[in-house]
């Protein structure tokens, strides 16, 4: 809403100064309207273009982050074009209408700007005779940025605090469906202990379906937390889960908290439920277990390890009954005799349904517990043979209980063997840099396997990747649209050269505020950087013309000009600019400053979002009010004096004209 509107305030602002020294008549009205718009307007719908323009590359996002910012960027474009057409259309005839200059109150009137105008006129004058300690100063805030950019992490999206908490350990596949089910009622009974907990609902095992393929290892437990007003006081969504890990420590069993829907998506895109996951792939499912639990004992000793667990693609116990064809012939029995013993007495058999009014019961029967509980009980299991003879089962099958893998994952046609580690205290880009090295130094990969990082960690990348291709198109779009708009290269090399300025003040807020750089802070730069832009535009746009302006007046008089012309129209452009560079910035203040102190659930991107704006927006104010009128002071003492008889346009495209007074 602030971007949308700067170019109004920039229009009528010009106007009111234009009223100022020129009473709007019945005459002169249009004429003046027209003036105050040439002026300004060429500059404003190339700014607002640029905007429009920068966020392109958000649009080049792909999957989650392309589906989260997407409607934000369609959203801003829209509005912004709109923006940059009305700019040039419909305002300046709004003008005209409405504006009828009856009571204008003369700027040197205004209390509030006579405040700002005392305050900044002395600052410009040091910037004027010491352009080069300013550049100097601007330069020193940039490369100062290298601190807090170093000491930002880096992580695909900021977690959103759902209200509730999924818990999804993994057990050993050896567990027994009775040990695992009682291991989930303590989990459950543990976790209910904390006051902040409603309910706690938990699953083990798999539905009869393939779009659950849960192993029985997996255990999801949804936790409702109470409302936060009865929450113990000074409690937080972290300090809960720091606690409910404390109290539930069972042996073997790897924690993992994660919120439900970031769960369910994560667990679409890439199968991998923690932050970060380590797929081992090769031919030998034995040799990735043993690769998987290298690994895993690499990554525990990494800073900010919370759990690491590798799945164990063997270990999973199985009874093994071979039959002995030939023994099973002699006895006239065939496979599938033997076979149809074995599945009634151990796995029972449906034989019958029961009807219970509406309810329908299917009947299962099988042999009793002490007949099949035990190796030795299941080789004496009855058999009668065609010729009514009674033989054990034993007498014509091998039974034997023997290792195997638990679940066999397969990806690209590999068989693959995951690792799970959640983080906790530390961003994901360093934490996976660390743990990339540390195992890449004390694993070694046989021929023939290859291990892959997946989770939250291929997001960030494939962001990052996206992102890197299409932003350098983009500011080379961007340099294209300035030169059309001032027609100068050593403009367009100003506002350019000056951005980094701009976009200090929003890493130095991000160290304060304590955030990782993510997609949402990506997205919070590209805006900035095209409000600095913008704004940037402007005040070269009112040097410009002031420049212009003291041009033709050393021209008239028949002589050279001179440094104190350039130091002149600095002072004069400069101070044009406070007033409508003030009621932008209040205005983008306005509109940040609620999504800083939001909450609920989505406000931990959006204040993401916002950060780099709002920090952004005090170095940009720094831009455009001192570092823009220095350099354009330098580039013109380094140009030395100009033929003050032929009088060149500095303005190009942006600004025709005469200069308001």
């Amino acid at each position: 809403i602030g971007a949308m509107v700067d170019a109004a305030i920039v229009m009528i602002e010009n106007l009111h100064r234009k009223i100022e020294t020129t009473p709007l008549t019945r005459e002169n009205r249009w004429k003046v309207v027209a003036d105050a718009t040439v002026e300004v307007g060429p500059a404003l719908f190339f700014s607002l273009l640029i905007i429009t323009l920068s966020f392109v590359p958000v649009f080049a996002l792909e999957a989650q982050e392309g589906r989260m910012f997407k409607p934000l960027a369609f959203t801003k474009t829209y509005a912004m074009a709109a923006a940059a057409i009305l700019s040039i259309t419909l305002v300046p005839v709004l003008m005209g209408w409405f504006i009828r200059g009856r009571h204008i109150i003369p700027e040197h009137r205004n209390p509030v700007s006579r405040v700002f105008i005392w305050l900044y006129r002395p600052l410009l004058g040091g910037v004027v005779r010491h352009p080069v300690l300013m550049i100097a100063a601007a330069l020193a805030l940039t490369v100062a940025t290298v601190y807090p950019l170093s000491k930002l992490g880096t992580e695909f999206m900021p977690e959103l605090d759902e209200g509730d908490i999924l818990y999804m350990p993994s057990l050993f596949p050896a567990v027994s469906i009775g040990k695992a089910g009682e291991i989930l009622q303590q989990t459950d009974r543990l976790i209910r202990t904390l006051p902040e907990v409603a309910t706690v609902y938990g699953k083990i095992g798999r539905a009869e379906t393939a779009t659950d393929p849960a192993p029985l290892t997996m255990v999801e437990t949804t936790v409702r937390l109470k409302p936060r007003d009865e929450w113990r006081p000074g409690m937080t969504m972290q300090g809960i889960r720091d606690e409910l890990d404390r109290i539930v420590q069972i042996p073997g069993v790897t924690n993992v908290w994660i919120m439900p829907i970031k769960n369910r998506l994560d667990m679409l895109a890439t199968g991998v439920k923690t932050p970060v996951g380590i797929k081992v792939a090769g031919p030998d499912l034995d040799r990735i277990g043993q690769l998987s639990a290298a690994i895993e004992q690499a990554v525990k000793a990494v800073p900010g390890t919370a759990s690491a667990y590798a799945e164990r693609t063997v270990g999973a116990r199985y009874l093994d009954v071979d039959i002995d064809r030939r023994a099973a012939a002699r006895h006239g029995l065939s496979i599938a005799d033997v076979q149809d013993v074995v599945r009634s007495a151990i796995g029972g058999i449906r034989v019958s349904e029961t009807v219970e009014g509406r309810e329908r019961y299917p009947i299962n029967i099988r042999y009793p517990h002490d007949d099949r509980s035990s190796i030795e009980a299941i080789r004496d299991l009855p058999m009668v043979t065609p010729s009514g003879a009674h033989i054990a089962l034993g007498d014509v099958a091998t039974i034997a209980v023997v290792d195997g893998p638990g679940m066999i994952r397969s990806e690209n046609a590999r068989l693959n063997g995951w690792i799970y580690v959640d983080i906790a205290g530390r961003d994901l880009g360093s934490y996976v840099a660390e743990a990339r090295r540390v195992v890449a130094e004390q694993v070694a990969l046989p021929p023939g396997y290859s291990v892959a990082w997946s989770g939250q960690f291929e997001y960030l990348e494939r962001a990052e990747k996206r992102l890197g291709m299409i932003v350098p198109i983009t500011v080379l779009l961007i340099i294209v649209l300035l030169f059309m708009a001032f027609g100068r290269a050593v403009d367009v090399a100003t506002i350019v050269g000056t951005l980094p300025v701009a976009l200090s003040g929003g890493f130095w807020l991000l160290w304060m505020l304590d955030y990782d750089l993510s997609v949402a802070v990506v997205v919070g730069f590209i805006a900035l950087a095209g409000v600095a832009v913008e704004t940037a535009i402007i005040m070269q746009v009112y040097l410009n013309i002031a420049l212009d302006k003291r041009r033709r007046m050393a021209a008239d008089e028949g002589r050279a000009v001179t440094m104190a012309d350039v130091h002149d129209a600095v002072t004069d452009g400069a101070l044009l600019r406070l007033r409508p560079k003030i009621m932008t910035v209040a205005t983008i203040f306005a509109g940040l400053l609620p999504i800083m102190y939001g909450t609920g659930t989505g406000s931990e991107v959006m204040r993401r979002v916002a950060a780099p704006m709002v920090g952004g927006m005090a170095t940009a104010t720094l831009l455009t009010l001192f570092v823009i009128p220095a350099v354009f002071v330098l580039v013109n003492r380094l140009d030395a004096v100009r033929n003050p008889t032929s009088l060149p346009s500095t303005t190009g495209a942006a600004a025709h004209g005469q200069p308001a007074e």
